[in-house]
């Protein structure tokens, strides 16, 4: 029997009785994927970091510093980002295993070591979830967070709550494209993203994808999640900005033809960065995996040509250094 979805609402043109879909057209055509491969491994890509692996890690790596207690964010490398407001702390997309896949001894290998272990965290109050990709979704992860905290909140996109049940938390939310949820004085909205699911070869597109934004009486964040660049993104900023915080991609984008309807590459953050007006923002979705035909180091080359290409100032989005962290006080007065 063909599976329905049970969360189906025809008036919602990003859902479908089969499941999910972006409002903007598919750009991928029948047997791009094969194309891909076979040219990235014909080239030899993704090449090592200019320097190699050990000096891009003594560049771009540090151990998160937990010390203090005032409002900070981390930035834990890849798309994971860990928040301290009022003493409390909630993880963004937490994938700190050494790989990202279903299986221990295959699948895209971690280059870069993680900057803090869930033990190293004194409490835990919420997790987001933007979609159920291995590199955002992490089931290492997620375990070691409910035997440690296991009252600990999961926030996540349609669809994935009975995943979250099956593996024992207690806690779940899933919302839906513009809903929020509340906790200890945190507002938290689901927003649109240009992406898409997958976790097995029978559940394409079956559970939601999303970004989040996050706002507090000081803190108006916006974290893109993955996704590739859309129009339709600038309506997140007009209903529910202006933002001093975001988080958006600037890797796996190439090659370009065929990565763009999934992820933004750095001249299209840039373009986005510049559209949401200017706030301070941490590049993301680059650094740790090899995902995609660019070497780790390229993303951050990219940024800086971007920025120097449109006359933007560097310094509101720069790359961060894995397990670097920011005051909140200090970008409120940037």
């Amino acid at each position: 029997m063909k599976w329905q979805n049970p969360w189906y609402d025809a008036a919602k043109p990003h859902h479908t009785p089969e499941g999910f879909r972006n409002p903007e057209p598919d750009l991928r055509q029948p047997g791009d994927l094969q194309r891909w491969r076979k040219e990235r491994k014909a080239q030899g890509l993704p090449l090592p970091p200019r320097q190699g692996y050990e000096a891009f890690t003594q560049q771009w790596w540090q151990q998160a510093d937990l010390s203090g207690e005032q409002d900070c964010v981390w930035w834990l490398g890849h798309a994971a980002i860990m928040l301290r407001l009022d003493g409390r702390y909630g993880l963004i997309d937490p994938a700190l295993s050494p790989r990202i896949s279903p299986l221990r001894f295959y699948g895209p290998k971690r280059k870069t070591p993680v900057p803090l272990a869930i033990n190293d965290l004194p409490s835990l109050d919420w997790v987001l979830i933007s979609h159920n990709h291995y590199d955002h979704l992490d089931r290492p992860t997620i375990n070691a967070i409910l035997r440690r905290f296991p009252q600990v909140q999961f926030i996540v996109p349609l669809g994935l709550e009975p995943w979250f049940r099956r593996a024992g938390a207690r806690h779940v939310v899933q919302l839906d494209w513009w809903q929020q949820t509340q906790r200890h004085g945190i507002t938290f909205h689901a927003v649109p993203a240009r992406h898409w699911s997958m976790r097995t070869l029978y559940d394409r597109n079956r559970s939601l994808w999303c970004g989040w934004t996050i706002t507090t009486a000081k803190l108006n964040f916006w974290f893109s999640g993955d996704s590739g660049y859309s129009e339709k993104l600038l309506d997140i900023a007009r209903r529910l900005g202006p933002f001093n915080l975001a988080a958006l991609p600037i890797g796996a984008y190439a090659p370009k033809w065929f990565m763009q309807g999934q992820h933004m590459d750095p001249q299209q953050s840039v373009a986005l960065h510049q559209a949401i007006g200017a706030p301070v923002t941490i590049p993301v979705h680059w650094g740790v995996f090899e995902l995609a035909d660019e070497a780790l180091d390229e993303p951050p080359r990219e940024l800086a040509r971007a920025l120097e290409a449109v006359n933007q100032s560097k310094m509101r989005f720069r790359p961060w250094i894995i397990g670097e962290r920011a005051s909140l006080n200090n970008i409120n007065q940037e």
